[in-house]
Formats: C-alpha cells, structure tokens, sequence
C-alpha cells in the first residue's frame, strides 16, 4: 500500500511542480511598462530591514522520481554527494564530513531513498535544511509586531516553523530543547546587517534533514543565515554542527527564487493503512 502512495506521489511531481499552484495576483509585487513582474527591482525593505515575505523556491529544480543516486568518495573519509538529483542537493565540491556510522547509514539510504524516505513514505516533516529543498518551496511570512517569522513548507501536510525574534535564548523555554525535541528543533535569530541569522537547535532524530538522507543526532544544531540582495533572489547558508554524526562543522548552501502570482497549493500526505 505504501508504494501506491509513492506513485501518487511522485506522478503528480512529474507533471511540475507550479501546475500544481493556485493562481493569485501577488500583492506589492513591482511590475514593468508591460505588465509582467519586474524581478530586477530592488530588494523590499520593512523597518529598515529587507522583507523576506513571500514564496520561494530551489533555483534549481529536479524531479526525484527520475534522479539516480551518485555518491563519490572524497581524501580523508568524506562523503561529496552528486548534484545530478534532488534529493542530493549540495553545491558542487562540497564534503560532509561524517563519522563511520554515518558514512553506512547515508550510502544505505542513498540505495533505498524510495524505500525508506520517512518523508515519502510516513508522511514525516523536513526538517532542517530540507525544508528549503522542496519542489513546492517554502513561504515566509513575517509578523514584525510579536517578532517573529513563520515559514510555511510547501510539502509536508502544510506545517510550518516559526522564527523567533524577541530576543530570548534556548535556555529556559517552557518545553526545552531537552525534554521536547521537535521536527523542525527552536528558531531563536536576529539581524546582522541585513542577513538573519538563526541559530535552530532541539532537533528529534524521526526526520532526514537533507533530501539525500543525511544522518543526524539529537545534538544537530544550525546556523542557518538568510538573505535577500535583491527582489527575486533569497541566499540560505547553513553551518551544521552535529558532534554525534560528524567529524567536525560543515556548511552548505542554496538559491532560491522568487514565486510570482502563485499560492502554495494544498499538499496533503496520508499514510494507506490495511
């Protein structure tokens, strides 16, 4: 039953992923003499600060139904995934620098990722950097007046995750990272110039956090930055600590694009039960 569900799922990635949208005139949205949205306009600023609003989606976008796994060894034990699939989505020369147990666990995922993926399968959120990695990509939606930020995820049953902006710590939380670890772990962040920087930590281990199926412990922390030079361009830049799955700190990183006079659409996994 459960790889009906996949097929389903993966027949309606492959007629693209904006057939799927819904049609809407975004509001705000800058146009040129002819009408169509100017994506060259300069980036949209909220008290002082860029505006991160709105829906984003992976420069890049592939269909993981067709894409095949490539894993290439790299000096000194690293692991360079390929870049010829979505659910390998790491820039070009990039090393993840994981222990034993983990080198394993990701190249048995990497030849079982349509058997196994807790996403596709159980109906798991993305979280981590996952989240920034999906056909339908991710809306922002900032609430300045209670300081914080939440991002929609445009796969994943329509849950999201919010950014908190008030200045509190991770010490201290009612429901601390320790007791309650979480999908998409705690966001506390705040601005450095005009890049955000996030700094997610309280993560459960239910979840791959990368499409390729990156191992990680429950000591995964992220400093994740975000930022937006211009209207149509949003910079997201990780640094992954982990000391239970790495040898040491990594860092990776994507472009995504602005979505014009779209919504996210309705995505919703089921798991079939006999």
């Amino acid at each position: 039953m459960r790889y009906q569900r996949l097929l389903v799922l993966f027949a309606l990635l492959a007629t693209g992923a904006r057939a799927q949208w819904l049609n809407y005139p975004t509001p705000g949205t800058p146009r040129t003499k002819d009408g169509k949205p100017n994506l060259s306009a300069k980036t949209p600023r909220l008290a002082g600060k860029p505006d991160l609003s709105g829906i984003w989606q992976l420069a890049r976008r592939q269909n993981p139904a067709t894409a095949a796994p490539e894993i290439i060894p790299d000096a000194g034990g690293d692991v360079r995934p390929g870049n010829n699939g979505l659910h390998n989505y790491l820039p070009d020369g990039a090393t993840v620098p994981l222990q034993p147990w983990a080198q394993a666990l990701y190249l048995e995922r990497q030849r079982r990722f349509l058997q196994d993926d807790p996403m596709f399968l159980n109906c798991k959120p993305p979280g981590g950097p996952r989240q920034f990695q999906l056909s339908y990509g991710v809306q922002f939606v900032e609430d300045r007046e209670r300081q914080r930020i939440f991002v929609l995820i445009g796969s994943g049953n329509s849950n999201y995750r919010i950014i908190q902006m008030d200045g509190r710590g991770h010490a201290g939380q009612v429901g601390g990272d320790d007791d309650n670890p979480l999908y998409y772990g705690r966001s506390v962040a705040k601005w450095e110039g005009d890049t955000l920087v996030a700094d997610t930590r309280g993560f459960n281990e239910d979840f791959w956090f990368t499409n390729g199926g990156l191992p990680h412990t429950d000591q995964l922390r992220l400093i994740e930055r975000i930022s937006r030079p211009d209207f149509d361009t949003l910079k997201y830049e990780v640094t992954i600590e982990d000391p239970g799955a790495y040898t040491r700190s990594w860092s990776s990183s994507s472009t995504l694009r602005w979505v014009a006079g779209e919504e996210l659409p309705r995505h919703i996994c089921q798991e079939n039960r006999p």
